[in-house]
């Protein structure tokens, strides 16, 4: 079936790898610690950043007593937004999708990161945008999808739903969307091209 929409993560589709993953290893180098004891401590707390309970400031002073280390919440904020790793060639498809087909963003995201992806080029192509640190929700939570496709006034056997993880693909599958699990470009422009889109011809080559 040809989609009316396409609601996207972000994390993993329009980056290369995995945001957490970036912070974490550019943590550890920063301060030269273990990696595992890294991941340890921001995994248990990052939540609180995804549901906007915590700034970013909030979620250094946590992380930095918790790693033993001292540094100031600028030099933090620099390395943090410096872990954003995009992925230019699924920005440029982005760009090409047709006009006619309403475009989504279903993020769990951070602050200062979302404010930053806002501000970014290209980000005008987003039709409907939820990040869950401004709702206080997150996939795989329904209510996630069901208030992005209330922005893209969409139901959801008419939206394609594209994400890295498959947690948020099955959650996506039982509401009733279409889904894609994302793992590189060329695999998503067949699929693309397969539900009946056109795609300019510098998009479509697999």
């Amino acid at each position: 079936m040809k989609p009316r929409g396409i609601l996207f993560d972000w994390g993993g589709v329009f980056t290369v790898g995995t945001f957490d993953g970036r912070v974490v290893a550019n943590t550890a180098r920063r301060f030269d610690l273990p990696r595992e004891r890294v991941a340890d401590a921001y995994f248990a707390e990052v939540q609180r950043l995804e549901l906007g309970e915590w700034s970013l400031p909030r979620f250094w002073a946590y992380f930095a007593q918790a790693l033993g280390v001292e540094a100031p919440y600028d030099d933090f904020e620099a390395l943090f937004l410096a872990s954003v790793a995009p992925r230019p060639e699924m920005y440029e498809l982005l760009a090409a999708i047709p006009a006619e087909v309403t475009v989504g963003l279903l993020s769990n995201n951070y602050p200062v990161i979302s404010d930053y992806l806002r501000a970014g080029e290209g980000f005008d192509r987003f039709d409907a945008v939820f990040f869950s640190n401004e709702e206080g929700v997150k996939k795989p939570d329904a209510r996630a999808f069901e208030l992005a496709l209330e922005r893209m006034g969409l139901p959801a056997g008419e939206v394609l739903f594209v994400d890295d993880h498959e947690g948020n693909i099955a959650a996506a599958a039982e509401l009733g969307l279409m889904t894609h699990r994302f793992q590189e470009p060329a695999p998503f422009v067949r699929e693309l091209l397969r539900r009946g889109l056109t795609l300019p011809a510098s998009a479509a080559r697999p």
